[in-house]
Protein backbone atom coordinates (compact mmCIF):
# COMPACT_ATOMS: atom_id res chain seq x y z
CA UNK A 1 0.00 0.00 0.00
CA UNK A 2 0.90 3.42 -0.61
CA UNK A 3 0.13 5.12 2.44
CA UNK A 4 -2.63 6.90 0.94
CA UNK A 5 -5.25 5.12 3.13
CA UNK A 6 -3.88 6.98 6.69
CA UNK A 7 -6.84 8.71 8.42
CA UNK A 8 -9.42 7.23 6.10
CA UNK A 9 -12.64 5.74 7.93
CA UNK A 10 -13.35 1.64 7.15
CA UNK A 11 -16.82 0.58 8.36
CA UNK A 12 -16.40 -2.97 8.93
CA UNK A 13 -19.63 -5.23 9.81
CA UNK A 14 -19.50 -8.31 11.81
CA UNK A 15 -16.09 -7.27 12.86
CA UNK A 16 -16.26 -8.86 16.41
CA UNK A 17 -15.01 -12.53 15.56
CA UNK A 18 -13.53 -14.47 12.35
CA UNK A 19 -13.58 -13.38 8.67
CA UNK A 20 -14.62 -9.69 9.93
CA UNK A 21 -12.51 -9.37 12.92
CA UNK A 22 -9.33 -9.77 10.89
CA UNK A 23 -10.51 -7.65 8.03
CA UNK A 24 -11.14 -5.09 10.95
CA UNK A 25 -7.67 -5.59 12.64
CA UNK A 26 -6.30 -5.30 9.20
CA UNK A 27 -7.88 -2.29 8.46
CA UNK A 28 -6.28 -1.05 11.42
CA UNK A 29 -2.93 -2.32 10.71
CA UNK A 30 -2.68 -0.25 7.86
CA UNK A 31 -3.58 3.19 9.05
CA UNK A 32 -7.93 3.37 8.80
CA UNK A 33 -9.65 4.22 11.56
CA UNK A 34 -12.19 1.67 11.92
CA UNK A 35 -15.71 1.41 12.75
CA UNK A 36 -15.90 -2.08 14.86
CA UNK A 37 -19.48 -3.01 14.13
CA UNK A 38 -20.94 -6.00 15.82
CA UNK A 39 -24.43 -7.27 17.17
CA UNK A 40 -22.52 -8.61 20.27
CA UNK A 41 -21.10 -5.64 22.20
CA UNK A 42 -18.52 -7.06 24.19
CA UNK A 43 -17.29 -8.92 21.29
CA UNK A 44 -16.99 -5.08 19.39
CA UNK A 45 -15.75 -3.37 22.30
CA UNK A 46 -12.54 -6.24 22.30
CA UNK A 47 -12.17 -6.32 18.74
CA UNK A 48 -11.88 -2.28 18.78
CA UNK A 49 -9.43 -2.32 22.37
CA UNK A 50 -7.29 -4.92 20.60
CA UNK A 51 -7.04 -2.28 17.63
CA UNK A 52 -6.08 0.36 19.66
CA UNK A 53 -3.51 -1.80 21.61
CA UNK A 54 -1.75 -2.35 18.14
CA UNK A 55 -1.55 1.74 18.16
CA UNK A 56 -4.66 2.13 15.23
CA UNK A 57 -8.24 3.76 16.25
CA UNK A 58 -11.32 2.22 16.63
CA UNK A 59 -14.55 2.68 17.58
CA UNK A 60 -17.33 -0.19 18.77
CA UNK A 61 -20.65 0.11 17.11
CA UNK A 62 -23.31 -2.59 18.28
CA UNK A 63 -25.88 -2.48 15.15
CA UNK A 64 -27.81 -5.34 13.77
CA UNK A 65 -28.00 -5.41 9.84
CA UNK A 66 -31.40 -6.90 9.64
CA UNK A 67 -32.55 -3.70 10.60
CA UNK A 68 -32.19 -0.66 8.46
CA UNK A 69 -32.78 1.98 11.82
CA UNK A 70 -29.52 0.48 13.47
CA UNK A 71 -27.24 0.20 10.35
CA UNK A 72 -28.34 3.91 9.90
CA UNK A 73 -27.77 4.60 13.44
CA UNK A 74 -24.21 2.69 12.62
CA UNK A 75 -23.21 4.83 10.19
CA UNK A 76 -24.40 8.25 11.78
CA UNK A 77 -22.37 7.19 14.72
CA UNK A 78 -19.25 6.34 12.84
CA UNK A 79 -19.42 9.98 10.88
CA UNK A 80 -19.28 11.45 14.32
CA UNK A 81 -17.07 10.05 15.48
CA UNK A 82 -14.43 9.99 12.88
CA UNK A 83 -15.99 13.17 10.62
CA UNK A 84 -16.30 10.93 7.72
CA UNK A 85 -16.84 7.40 6.18
CA UNK A 86 -14.56 6.18 3.29
CA UNK A 87 -14.95 2.30 3.51
CA UNK A 88 -17.72 -0.16 4.17
CA UNK A 89 -17.51 -3.86 4.31
CA UNK A 90 -20.42 -5.56 4.65
CA UNK A 91 -18.91 -8.69 6.50
CA UNK A 92 -21.65 -9.84 8.52
CA UNK A 93 -23.29 -13.03 8.11
CA UNK A 94 -24.80 -16.38 9.27
CA UNK A 95 -24.34 -19.75 8.24
CA UNK A 96 -26.81 -22.50 8.81
CA UNK A 97 -27.12 -26.06 7.68
CA UNK A 98 -31.05 -28.18 7.32
CA UNK A 99 -31.64 -30.84 4.57
CA UNK A 100 -33.54 -28.53 1.44
CA UNK A 101 -36.61 -31.04 2.06
CA UNK A 102 -36.87 -29.84 5.70
CA UNK A 103 -35.48 -26.58 5.33
CA UNK A 104 -38.28 -23.79 7.41
CA UNK A 105 -39.20 -21.11 6.59
CA UNK A 106 -37.88 -19.20 9.74
CA UNK A 107 -34.06 -20.45 8.47
CA UNK A 108 -34.42 -19.13 5.04
CA UNK A 109 -35.45 -15.65 6.06
CA UNK A 110 -33.11 -15.54 9.13
CA UNK A 111 -29.99 -16.32 6.78
CA UNK A 112 -31.55 -14.24 4.00
CA UNK A 113 -32.20 -11.19 5.92
CA UNK A 114 -29.07 -11.46 7.96
CA UNK A 115 -26.33 -12.48 4.67
CA UNK A 116 -28.49 -10.49 1.69
CA UNK A 117 -30.27 -7.69 3.17
CA UNK A 118 -27.52 -6.90 5.67
CA UNK A 119 -25.12 -6.70 2.77
CA UNK A 120 -27.86 -4.32 0.62
CA UNK A 121 -28.54 -1.95 3.84
CA UNK A 122 -24.87 -1.55 4.83
CA UNK A 123 -24.02 -0.98 0.95
CA UNK A 124 -27.34 1.25 0.63
CA UNK A 125 -26.39 3.52 3.67
CA UNK A 126 -22.90 3.41 2.83
CA UNK A 127 -23.54 4.34 -0.47
CA UNK A 128 -25.33 7.89 0.58
CA UNK A 129 -22.79 8.74 2.89
CA UNK A 130 -20.61 8.97 0.30
CA UNK A 131 -22.78 10.84 -2.28
CA UNK A 132 -23.22 13.42 1.03
CA UNK A 133 -19.97 14.24 1.34
CA UNK A 134 -19.16 14.03 -2.51
CA UNK A 135 -15.93 12.31 -2.04
CA UNK A 136 -16.30 8.57 -3.80
CA UNK A 137 -16.02 5.56 -1.30
CA UNK A 138 -15.52 1.91 -1.77
CA UNK A 139 -17.83 -0.96 -0.60
CA UNK A 140 -16.41 -4.57 -0.10
CA UNK A 141 -19.19 -7.30 0.36
CA UNK A 142 -18.17 -10.60 1.08
CA UNK A 143 -19.42 -13.42 -0.97
CA UNK A 144 -18.53 -16.95 -0.81
CA UNK A 145 -17.32 -20.08 -3.04
CA UNK A 146 -21.24 -21.35 -1.89
CA UNK A 147 -22.38 -18.68 -4.40
CA UNK A 148 -20.68 -20.41 -6.73
CA UNK A 149 -21.33 -23.89 -6.26
CA UNK A 150 -23.82 -25.99 -4.69
CA UNK A 151 -23.61 -27.69 -1.25
CA UNK A 152 -25.84 -30.16 0.31
CA UNK A 153 -27.62 -28.24 3.09
CA UNK A 154 -26.68 -24.51 2.01
CA UNK A 155 -30.04 -23.43 0.03
CA UNK A 156 -30.12 -20.31 2.20
CA UNK A 157 -26.89 -19.87 2.56
CA UNK A 158 -25.82 -20.41 -1.38
CA UNK A 159 -28.84 -18.09 -2.43
CA UNK A 160 -27.84 -15.53 -0.15
CA UNK A 161 -24.53 -15.53 -1.76
CA UNK A 162 -25.21 -16.06 -5.21
CA UNK A 163 -27.66 -13.04 -4.29
CA UNK A 164 -24.30 -10.80 -3.06
CA UNK A 165 -22.19 -11.69 -6.35
CA UNK A 166 -25.16 -10.18 -8.34
CA UNK A 167 -25.81 -7.12 -5.95
CA UNK A 168 -22.43 -6.69 -5.85
CA UNK A 169 -21.89 -6.38 -9.60
CA UNK A 170 -25.18 -4.23 -9.84
CA UNK A 171 -23.89 -2.16 -7.45
CA UNK A 172 -20.83 -1.59 -9.04
CA UNK A 173 -22.54 -0.37 -12.11
CA UNK A 174 -25.34 2.06 -10.83
CA UNK A 175 -22.86 3.79 -8.54
CA UNK A 176 -19.81 4.40 -10.68
CA UNK A 177 -21.21 7.60 -11.73
CA UNK A 178 -20.93 8.81 -7.81
CA UNK A 179 -16.71 7.41 -7.70
CA UNK A 180 -18.03 4.18 -5.54
CA UNK A 181 -16.47 1.00 -6.36
CA UNK A 182 -18.06 -1.85 -5.30
CA UNK A 183 -16.18 -5.12 -5.35
CA UNK A 184 -16.49 -8.94 -3.45
CA UNK A 185 -14.69 -11.23 -2.30
CA UNK A 186 -15.24 -14.83 -2.15
CA UNK A 187 -13.96 -17.00 0.77
CA UNK A 188 -13.56 -20.66 0.75
CA UNK A 189 -12.89 -22.47 3.65
CA UNK A 190 -12.15 -19.99 6.62
CA UNK A 191 -11.48 -21.27 9.95
CA UNK A 192 -14.07 -18.99 12.56
CA UNK A 193 -16.43 -19.68 15.09
CA UNK A 194 -18.82 -20.66 12.17
CA UNK A 195 -17.00 -24.01 11.39
CA UNK A 196 -17.40 -26.56 14.48
CA UNK A 197 -21.36 -25.73 14.56
CA UNK A 198 -21.09 -26.37 10.82
CA UNK A 199 -19.17 -29.05 10.44
CA UNK A 200 -18.27 -32.91 12.00
CA UNK A 201 -14.39 -33.07 12.62
CA UNK A 202 -14.45 -35.22 9.23
CA UNK A 203 -15.44 -32.72 7.01
CA UNK A 204 -13.04 -30.40 9.06
CA UNK A 205 -9.98 -32.62 8.64
CA UNK A 206 -11.20 -32.80 4.78
CA UNK A 207 -10.21 -29.19 3.90
CA UNK A 208 -6.72 -29.96 2.82
CA UNK A 209 -8.76 -31.83 0.17
CA UNK A 210 -10.61 -28.78 -0.82
CA UNK A 211 -7.43 -26.17 -1.78
CA UNK A 212 -4.27 -25.79 -3.00
CA UNK A 213 -2.81 -24.55 0.33
CA UNK A 214 -4.25 -27.93 1.92
CA UNK A 215 -5.59 -26.10 5.03
CA UNK A 216 -8.37 -24.24 6.43
CA UNK A 217 -7.27 -20.32 5.92
CA UNK A 218 -7.09 -18.07 8.82
CA UNK A 219 -9.21 -15.00 9.31
CA UNK A 220 -5.53 -12.98 9.77
CA UNK A 221 -5.17 -13.74 6.27
CA UNK A 222 -8.28 -12.42 4.64
CA UNK A 223 -7.41 -8.70 5.24
CA UNK A 224 -5.49 -7.95 2.49
CA UNK A 225 -7.67 -8.53 -0.57
CA UNK A 226 -10.12 -6.23 1.55
CA UNK A 227 -7.68 -3.79 2.46
CA UNK A 228 -6.76 -3.52 -1.43
CA UNK A 229 -9.88 -3.90 -2.79
CA UNK A 230 -10.54 -0.94 -0.30
CA UNK A 231 -7.20 1.50 -1.54
CA UNK A 232 -6.80 3.47 -4.63
CA UNK A 233 -4.29 0.42 -5.82
CA UNK A 234 -7.65 -0.52 -7.09
CA UNK A 235 -9.00 2.52 -8.76
CA UNK A 236 -9.73 0.57 -11.57
CA UNK A 237 -11.38 -2.26 -10.08
CA UNK A 238 -15.32 -2.54 -9.88
CA UNK A 239 -18.01 -4.91 -9.96
CA UNK A 240 -15.13 -8.22 -9.21
CA UNK A 241 -15.41 -10.89 -7.37
CA UNK A 242 -11.53 -12.08 -6.04
CA UNK A 243 -11.78 -15.58 -4.83
CA UNK A 244 -9.78 -16.70 -1.88
CA UNK A 245 -10.00 -20.29 -2.57
CA UNK A 246 -9.62 -23.04 -6.10
CA UNK A 247 -13.57 -22.70 -6.10
CA UNK A 248 -14.82 -26.27 -5.11
CA UNK A 249 -17.54 -26.42 -3.01
CA UNK A 250 -17.04 -28.19 0.42
CA UNK A 251 -19.41 -30.97 1.28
Amino acid sequence: MTGTQMGKVALVTGAGSGIGEGIARRFGRDGYRVAVVDLNASAADACASAIVEAGGEAHAVVADVTQRASVTSAVRSTVEQFGRLDVAVANAGIMDREPFLEFSDELWNRVLNTNLYGAFVTGQCAARQFVAQGSGGAIVNVASNSGVFGGRGRSAYGASKAGIINLTQTMAIELAEHDIRVNAVAPGPIWTPLIPASFDDEKVEGFGGQVPMQRAGQPSEMGPAYVYLASQESSFVSGEIIGLTDGRPIY
